[in-house]
């Protein structure tokens, strides 16, 4: 560990650059999820040094959405910052609680007057990481096109930076489309929403790391995180089906960038994955 202006930052032999490394956790799932990212993150992070760990916590709550109780667990884990998604107002709980706690996002592009932020800054005295959380439009809700939120976010912060995006879609082509549109001007963009990671980890031509999909953290045996048996009888049947979370084994899953201190660039992309 070398230190910089009385920051320590690791030294990244191979591109002979300081360097901070950012978590991106995929999608918790339920108590179950929370429960394991408690059990496992502590450690993670100090394996990984980690200065920064963004969660996606929208499933996080029992029966979907989330609580206020279980965005304090995913605080406790070691979050920094939880993001969320079309889940995000499931719980009419969350309302005042969104209002509350700025390191809690709820997506940017949503209405006007929407209780909470879309934006936050972590500060760490020497540096600041801007977290900005979007949801996609393609197959899910009209909303603001991200493409112009995501302009409009950045203008308002300064063009940070250091900047990841949770970019929180349903269709694949529309999270990549948004880091190439953004390619150079952010330091990250990963995917949530699918609950299945993506293999195509990778830095974009001007700088910009990238990954489709980070995953899911919770039952390994589920289709999704629910009970599979569920998950069958609404497909087979197209009747309603009360979901729940599935039990057993647990993973957690996401994506370790590394962003050079000085240009806030990403220079290196890994796939992180833990299972019981």
């Amino acid at each position: 560990m070398k230190k910089r202006s009385g920051v320590p930052f690791r030294f990244f032999a191979e591109r002979g650059v300081f360097c901070m490394n950012i978590l991106c956790i995929g999608d918790v799932v339920g108590s179950v999820g929370c429960a394991y990212l408690q059990k496992v993150l502590p450690g993670l992070k100090r394996e990984l040094a980690v200065d920064v760990c963004i969660v996606n916590g929208e499933n996080s709550a029992d029966g979907n959405g989330v609580l206020p109780t279980s965005a304090k667990a995913l605080f406790e884990a070691g979050a920094d910052v939880i993001t969320g998604g079309n889940h995000s107002f499931r719980r009419w709980e969350m309302q005042d609680y969104l209002e509350e706690q700025p390191m809690l996002l709820r997506p940017a592009n949503l209405p006007t007057g929407t209780p909470g932020l879309g934006m936050t800054t972590v500060d760490r005295g020497r540096y600041q990481v801007t977290v900005i959380n979007l949801l996609g439009t393609v197959y899910m809700e009209s909303l603001e096109n991200p493409f112009d939120a995501l302009d409009r976010l950045l203008a308002e912060a300064g063009n940070p930076r250091f900047c990841v995006v949770d970019m929180h879609a349903e269709a694949t082509a529309e999270k990549k489309s948004l880091a190439f549109y953004a390619d150079g001007r952010i330091s990250a963009l990963f995917g949530t929403h699918t609950h299945v990671a993506t293999a195509d980890e990778q830095i974009l031509p001007d700088g910009t790391g990238y990954i489709t999909d980070v995953g899911m953290t919770g039952p390994v045996v589920s289709c999704l995180g629910i009970k599979p048996e569920l998950t069958v009888q609404k497909m087979r049947t197209k009747l309603p089906v009360r979901f729940a979370v599935a039990e057993g084994a647990c993973a957690v899953e996401g994506v370790l960038f590394t962003l050079d201190d000085k240009t806030g660039r990403t220079v290196s992309v890994r796939r992180i994955r833990r299972h019981d």
